[in-house]
């Protein structure tokens, strides 16, 4: 018997909003876009799983067919689970290397130099690009010697009465643990103290992305487990917050959703950064603030766009003294999240980001300012521009 979720794509009115809106129906002609992907094939995969089109795997889940879906069918869900059930993953070498970042963050960051210097070598690039399939043409993230965990000191936030629980997620703990500083020394200002999961582990946004959805579930299952260690009265911590649109994104929704692990008891406890930051600015919490004199490009993520988050980010920016925002149009950049990095996307990738890099051109900005680091890579990738976190900004204006 089907359940609820199962059955969301029979209110599809196949009106085909959602294939307008969604970015690899528009660059690449393989996809038939997420109206036929999504409702109309799991139609006909119900009836004969062997109608499973292989078209499927150039979705990236951005989401954007959700948003605009008038029935509020979940569309990108809908082919997730399809990709799942019907074997629509390649789990190879690649998929389990870009997949598994707890385990290549921890060994990469050990040795950190090392690394950073010999993925950037052209034979090396080559080399995984002939072997792997990771594109010798992107630039592979580096890697921190220090990771977030082990910059982090506990002891600096035991003097603040309110906590807060910090889901740093794998990039600011291995590669730059830079916004989780600037998280921690905005909420430090705001006299609220930080804390963190005694054992985090990823959310599973790249391992449900490259099919290891057992692995997803198991890590949703244990993070779940430590937010409601943390959330019990005697800690007094009052949320879980995220800096990574994609991380809260999964962690509220995707694991009720794709991995069906409840989360009913908590999910109204956690929190995008952004979200949180911008009801405390409502309610007078303010911290002392200098003008940056700044004048950026504000950049929306697909991730957050689906949480109708982009709102509190805005609020945030606007509170910054002396900051000019100028807020690009609603597109998506094409990298989502390992897809990019995967060389069969590389063009596919590109030709959806073209409408971002495309409006900085014609920019004259100081920075590019988005949420999220895939957005960042991508961005920083293909203009000439820095890009920043919009809690890194707020940092830069503390006084």
């Amino acid at each position: 018997m089907l359940n609820l979720l199962d059955t969301s794509f029979d209110h599809c009115i196949k009106c085909n909003v959602c294939t307008t809106r969604c970015p690899v129906a528009e660059a690449n002609p393989d996809y038939p876009g997420p109206k036929q992907a999504g409702p109309d094939g799991e139609r006909l995969r119900i009836k004969n799983p062997q109608l499973y089109d292989e078209a499927l795997k150039y979705c990236t889940n951005c989401k954007r067919c959700e948003v605009a879906c008038p029935s509020g069918v979940q569309v990108g869900t809908v082919i997730q689970r399809a990709k799942a059930k019907h074997g629509g993953f390649h789990q190879g070498p690649r998929e389990f290397i870009l997949s598994h970042t707890d385990l290549v963050g921890t060994l990469s960051s050990t040795a950190a130099p090392v690394v950073n210097v010999a993925t950037g070598l052209k034979p090396v690039k080559t080399l995984l690009d002939k072997v792997l399939g990771i594109d010798k043409r992107q630039s592979l993230p580096k890697y921190s010697r220090q990771t977030f965990r082990a910059w982090f000191d506990p002891d600096r936030q035991t003097k603040f009465e309110r906590k807060i629980c910090f889901f740093h997620g794998c990039f600011t703990n291995y590669n730059d643990p830079t916004v989780g500083k600037h998280l921690v020394a905005v909420l430090n200002a705001m006299n609220i103290g930080v804390t963190l999961l005694k054992k985090e582990k990823c959310c599973g946004v790249p391992l449900m992305a490259n099919g290891f959805f057992a692995r997803a579930r198991n890590n949703a299952q244990l993070n779940l487990g430590q937010f409601a260690d943390k959330l019990n009265d005697n800690n007094r911590v009052e949320c879980i917050i995220a800096t990574e649109p994609s991380c809260a994104m999964t962690l509220r929704d995707e694991y009720p959703e794709v991995l069906q692990v409840d989360n009913y008891a908590l999910r109204d406890r956690i929190l995008f950064a952004s979200a949180f930051i911008a009801r405390e600015l409502a309610d007078g919490n303010v911290p002392k603030m200098k003008p940056v004199n700044l004048r950026v490009a504000y950049h929306s993520p697909c991730h957050l766009i689906k949480q109708g988050g982009v709102i509190h980010t805005m609020e945030l920016l606007n509170g910054i003294p002396g900051l000019e925002v100028v807020m690009l149009d609603q597109k998506c950049c094409g990298m989502s999240g390992t897809y990019g990095f995967k060389k069969e996307n590389y063009q596919t990738s590109q030709r959806i980001g073209e409408a971002v890099f495309d409006q900085l051109t014609t920019m004259d900005v100081d920075y590019v300012v988005t949420d999220c680091e895939s957005c960042k890579m991508q961005i920083e990738m293909n203009t000439g521009y820095k890009v920043l976190h919009p809690i890194t900004v707020m940092a830069q204006s503390l006084a």
